[in-house]
């Protein structure tokens, strides 16, 4: 007889699969953490040994675990402990806060932000002038909201010995410099970052796995299963590691490290190597490449200028190598994940899946993360190549303003603009699309997540009018973006994403129905039980 690990009764069940409730009321979960039966409450209460955790849901709703579709927990997890930027609304806001944060320095000490949205700059330069005043002698590195861009302080500058501008691999990397050749403070893309960020002051390791436990137990909470991370900078796969031997890994990682411009043979045949790597909870699983930045610092890769004649390049300063790397890993049987905003970045994308396809016939699911916008002629392409659509509506509803007064459209015009974050048409064209928040750039809850991607509303006031409301998906469509769709890119349909026998019991169970609650509501809607792998990871007081 099978030992029977978790038994969940009383329930509704709900399959994002058919948008349906199933007939069964229980579930029980088998000791490999696997569904092992469904069906009425008496007959699934008998299978429970003395070992197994039964629960009583009270009518509560049971649906697969939700998943990411692209998050950076670890970068997250070090970032978000600095000075959270990202409710200012203008110059005053950001001063005032950066002056208390000051105040609050020992003498020497670093001052880290996150967050900051360029709109507060209004038709302002982005720069670090309007806070020299309150960061004087303070060494400063303030990453905007994009996470693609920062401003440095005028010590933090100096103790990089930053004095101008520099050349980098990565061609839209920049220092930015005013006429006279003096730094302005805004530092563009990682290669720029990473000057200053390499004399700053970092974590422990204790810190680093300490705050990324924390925040995934916070993730969990919020009825995360699994994640798509975009990352394996640095620690991350050392502290993933940690984590899953200890048993404290609460989330299932799917972990895509980063190939880079200049990447040479070796490097890309490590990457190839690497792949499957990984414990009980995470592995290696396909390749995360940049095609181009982001259009609110002007380094998108868009086939005409925005309106500032920026944003005219791509990431890879050769885009044939990107072509050419693509080839090699699909070849290998490697996905591959790109970022890619702006139109022509997104269509040299396909252009490259589609020749990669032509030379290897393979089943590899390559995506592109982002997609903000695109032309008409791009849409079907998804579907026809079979490429994942990933995308986070959470930015286009933040971000951005539906009168277009937002720096995302002004930069892009009304025309490019009015085609944003376009989930609706990429989904009637065939494509699957995978939501997901992008965090930190973006709040991880999930549920967040899917109401945005319904009322395309800015999450701090509903109040506002939708950005292309025309683009939004149905409640159903939403709930398979973070169940069925990730567990499709992920080439797991089979064992994820259902409530079925022999899936994963990676499950989360609701206070009520996810597809009748209000969009606008759904972020307030009870998580009352998190499991992964048959195991509880949260559970709400009074279950």
């Amino acid at each position: 007889m099978r030992t029977t690990r978790l038994v969940l009764h009383s329930a509704r069940l709900l399959d994002p699969g058919t948008g349906a409730f199933l007939p069964q009321t229980a579930l029980a979960v088998a000791a490999d953490g696997r569904i092992s039966a469904l069906g009425d409450d008496r007959e699934i209460r008998a299978l429970a040994g003395p070992d197994t955790t039964v629960v009583d849901l009270k009518g509560a709703v049971v649906t697969p675990g939700l998943v990411d579709g692209h998050v950076h927990p670890v970068t997250g997890a070090e970032l978000t402990g600095g000075l959270d930027l990202s409710g200012c609304a203008d110059l005053d806001d950001v001063r005032e806060a950066l002056a208390r944060e000051a105040r609050l320095l020992g003498r020497g000490a670093w001052l880290f932000g996150w967050g900051l949205d360029p709109n507060v700059f209004g038709d302002r330069p982005v720069g670090i002038a309007p806070f020299d005043s309150v960061l004087d002698g303070v060494p400063a590195f303030l990453l905007l909201f994009d996470a693609h861009s920062a401003l440095a302080s005028r010590r933090a500058l100096e103790l990089a010995g930053v004095d101008g501008p520099r050349t980098f691999d990565q061609a839209s990397a920049e220092v930015v410099c005013d006429a006279e050749g003096r730094p302005t403070g805004l530092l563009q893309e990682d290669a720029a970052c990473e000057l200053v960020e390499r004399v700053a002051p970092r974590p422990t390791h204790e810190e680093r796995r300490s705050r990324l436990a924390a925040a995934l137990w916070s993730m969990a909470a919020a009825g995360l299963t699994g994640g798509h991370v975009m990352d394996a900078n640095g620690e991350s796969l050392a502290l993933y590691e940690e984590l899953d031997a200890a048993g404290e890994l609460p989330l299932r990682l799917r972990v895509a490290p980063w190939c880079q411009p200049g990447t040479d043979a070796d490097g890309v045949r490590a990457l190839i190597e690497q792949q499957g790597t990984g414990g009980a909870l995470w592995r290696v699983a396909g390749v995360k490449l940049f095609m181009d930045g982001t259009v609110d610092n002007g380094t998108a890769w868009l086939e005409r200028p925005d309106r500032q004649g920026e944003s005219t390049h791509a990431f890879w300063p050769d885009p044939a190598a990107y072509t050419d790397i693509v080839g090699e890993l699909h070849r290998a049987g490697v996905a591959t994940a790109t970022h890619a905003i702006g139109d022509a970045a997104v269509r040299h994308v396909l252009d490259s899946v589609e020749k990669a396809r032509a030379g290897a016939a393979s089943g590899v699911r390559h995506r592109v993360e982002h997609i903000e916008t695109v032309p008409d002629d791009t849409l079907r392409r998804f579907a026809e190549l079979g490429v994942v659509a990933s995308m986070q509506p959470t930015h286009c509803c933040d971000f951005t303003r539906a009168d277009h007064t937002d720096n995302w459209s002004r930069r892009l015009g009304e025309v490019r603009a009015s085609r944003a974050w376009r989930c609706r048409d990429l989904w009637d064209s065939g494509a699957t699309v995978v939501l997901g928040s992008d965090w930190p750039i973006a709040p991880f809850p999930p549920l967040g997540v899917m109401a945005g991607a319904r009322h395309r509303r800015p999450s701090r006031d509903l109040d506002q009018a939708p950005h292309g409301p025309e683009q939004a998906l149905t409640a159903l469509e939403a709930l398979r973006g973070m169940t069925t769709g990730p567990a499709f890119a992920a080439g797991e349909e089979h064992e994820a994403g259902r409530l079925a026998l022999g899936h994963r019991a990676d499950l989360v169970v609701f206070a009520d129905s996810p597809l009748t609650t209000a969009a606008t509501e759904l972020p307030d809607l009870p998580v009352l039980l998190t499991v992964l792998d048959g195991r509880i990871t949260h559970r709400a007081a009074g279950l």
